[in-house]
């Protein structure tokens, strides 16, 4: 039997891994260089604005990158195997198995056709060695564990609200017992009582099976409900990532700064908003040096020549920006005692 990770050790490894869509005009840069761990049991949350290479990077992780997407890493490796030399059976039980995946809209996420145990059932079958009453029990059953009656099993989507499907997808995702969870800002298109819902669930059912999980979202809220660890995305890079506190409340990149200060202060309500100038550059057409520049009120001629270096404040928090190569250099946010 194959012996299982620690708490302490990596279930997903990536290194290196860049994505570029190469059309006959130009070549799109979603994904730069970016790397990236994650430890049993822990939920990493990917945020940053759209258009910053989130989606692209759980995709890659699932190889499920659509054509013309070209796919390069040193690394994509979970649970030991290294994704990117699988073959296509070898994905076929590994998508769903090893890694599952909730994507954004539960709407368009379930087939109208067939019925939801059914499509429960079917993702059993695939990765399991069991009959089709045996599938059709277990359906039943991950219906449940999301807080939906067997009963329903029976049932087509169209007869089903938007947060009764999501829980449907989060079964399918979870059917078996998958180590690692990626959830695509699975609460986007729910209300927000419902999405509350949907979080405690997907929070209470990580931590009953000692799950990995990543977050990929819009939302700081979510991250700080959610995440032990946050990576932030810009231009398709990683430009700061840390654990939840070191993020939070130590934060140290520009961009970072930024995306909290763009937040409403619930205790001054009468304060504006600040939200950051600008917008995220063409990602066919990069800037040489930091992507952030343009937009970035600490911006000086070295940020603009090259690509920042990784700065390390700790063992587990980087920060990729030119700024820190200046003696005494520190963004105005005050670190939260």
């Amino acid at each position: 039997m194959e012996e299982r990770k620690s708490l302490h050790d990596p279930v997903l490894e990536v290194e290196d891994l860049g994505v570029q869509f190469i059309l006959e005009n130009e070549t799109i840069n979603a994904v730069n260089d970016i790397s990236f761990k994650l430890r049993k049991g822990h939920t990493l949350g990917f945020v940053g604005e759209t258009g910053a290479g989130k989606t692209t990077t759980a995709l890659a992780l699932l190889r499920l990158v659509p054509h013309p997407g070209k796919v390069e890493s040193k690394k994509i490796e979970v649970c030991g195997h290294e994704v990117t030399a699988m073959t296509s059976s070898q994905l076929e039980k590994y998508r769903g198995n090893d890694v599952a995946m909730i994507f954004q809209d539960p709407m368009t996420s379930l087939n109208p056709v067939f019925t939801v145990g059914q499509q429960i059932a079917d993702s059993i079958m695939l990765h399991q060695n069991v009959t089709s009453a045996e599938a059709k029990a277990r359906a039943e059953q991950m219906l449940e564990l999301v807080g939906i009656s067997a009963n329903r099993a029976g049932e087509y989507p169209h007869q089903f609200s938007g947060g009764m499907k999501q829980r449907v997808v989060i079964a399918i995702a979870l059917a078996c017992n998958p180590e690692v969870l990626i959830a695509d800002e699975p609460t986007t298109a729910l209300d927000v009582t419902i999405q509350a819902q949907v979080l405690n669930l997907m929070k209470k059912l990580r931590d009953d099976r000692r799950m990995s999980m990543i977050m990929i979202t819009h939302s700081l809220g979510i991250v700080a409900d959610i995440c032990d660890e946050v990576a932030v995305m810009y231009a398709g890079r990683i430009v700061e990532t840390g654990t939840l506190v070191e993020v939070f409340n130590h934060t140290k990149h520009p961009y970072t700064e930024g995306l909290f200060n763009s937040l409403p202060n619930i205790l001054n309500r009468s304060a504006k908003l600040k939200p950051i100038p600008g917008l995220m550059p063409d990602p066919s057409n990069l800037p040489v040096g930091c992507s952030f520049a343009p937009r970035c009120k600490y911006a000086g001629p070295d940020c603009t020549c090259a690509q920042p270096k990784a700065h390390w404040f700790s063992d587990t928090h980087m920060v990729a920006c030119a700024a820190y190569q200046r003696e005494g250099f520190a963004i105005d946010r005050p670190e939260k005692k």
